[in-house]
């Protein structure tokens, strides 16, 4: 897999949810209701959009010659039980980053994950424990961080390859809110994989970072109203008041956060591997930024603008 084969990989991606959407416009215009599915199907269906062009390429891309096991492609090696526990720490630590991001998003635009939480709310824990927090992290790791950023790799630096996974990763929510801290997120876990070498460290924090949003959801729903005392109206004065220690918080633990990075690094005996991150090299294999990798960008910025219009009407 290569960056040429990973653009159209990605412009199928989006092409394909264009189409839903599409669809999904025409039925709801129609009144039919085929697409009333709820919400874990829902889910299962995008993941399934996102993982289908990836993997498909991916194959395509394989020499016959090739004995290497699809794992092995993707970097799922084994790490370290110490690596794993600091990778648990190194999740924890980014945490702060990324409800900063998405605090200042929400000054400009609405948050995307509150407006489903009702539909979420209504299912079985364990239910959407497992699609949110496993299932869909899980397939966004082995697209994202497997399938995309060691394609990158393959042409590029590993400076660029970690910008370019990150930041698809962002577009690929189709949402500003969530495109805010995906890509943060996306450029941590693109280092993390580089600093543990597996691909399973990305898995590992992806899977936790998600589970433990979805627990503070359902948490955060069993606590009594009149506990909670009564609803602080949220404007633009209370983001702003509440961005200050956000930001505080992300200050002080994201570089705590890169701190782990290169103890994990050396850890795993990658420390040439991880510093060579910030090199960007001047000779190229293979331009990483294509007509399709373009135009995907512009679709996708497209459909994130039409989705910000029409949530202000």
């Amino acid at each position: 897999m290569n960056s040429k084969k990973v653009n159209w990989a990605f412009l199928s991606l989006i092409l394909l949810n264009i189409a839903l959407y599409a669809l999904m416009f025409i039925c709801y215009a129609q009144g039919i209701a085929i697409f009333d599915i709820g919400i874990v199907a829902n889910l299962l269906v995008s993941q399934m959009i996102l993982i289908s062009p990836a993997f498909l390429f991916a194959l395509a891309s394989r020499k016959k010659t090739e004995t290497g096991r699809m794992n092995e492609m993707l970097g799922f090696h084994k790490i370290k039980i110490s690596s794993f526990l600091m990778v648990l720490l190194f999740t924890f630590l980014i945490m702060p980053m990324s409800t900063a991001l998405n605090a200042i998003s929400m000054l400009f635009v609405d948050n995307t994950v509150n407006a489903i939480s009702g539909d979420v709310l209504q299912m079985p824990f364990p239910v959407m424990l497992f699609m949110i927090g496993i299932f869909g992290p899980f397939c966004e790791e082995f697209v994202f961080r497997g399938i995309i950023f060691r394609g990158y790799k393959n042409s590029g630096s590993v400076f660029w390859s970690v910008f370019w996974s990150a930041l698809l990763f962002g577009l690929m929510h189709l949402n500003f809110n969530q495109a805010a801290y995906a890509i943060a997120l996306g450029i941590m876990f693109a280092l993390l994989v580089e600093a543990t070498g597996s691909l399973w460290s990305s898995v590992i924090a992806h899977m936790v970072f998600n589970s433990w949003q979805v627990c503070i959801m359902y948490l955060t729903d069993l606590i009594p109203a009149e506990v909670m005392g009564p609803e602080v109206e949220l404007t633009q004065e209370t983001l702003i008041a509440a961005i200050g220690p956000y930001l505080f918080a992300a200050a002080v633990a994201t570089p705590l956060a890169v701190c782990v990075l290169i103890w994990l690094s050396k850890n795993e005996r990658r420390e040439a591997q991880f510093c060579s991150v910030c090199a960007r090299r001047k000779e190229k294999k293979e331009a990483m930024v294509s007509i399709p990798l373009i135009i995907a960008i512009v679709l996708s910025l497209v459909c994130m603008s039409m989705e910000w219009i029409m949530a202000l009407l």
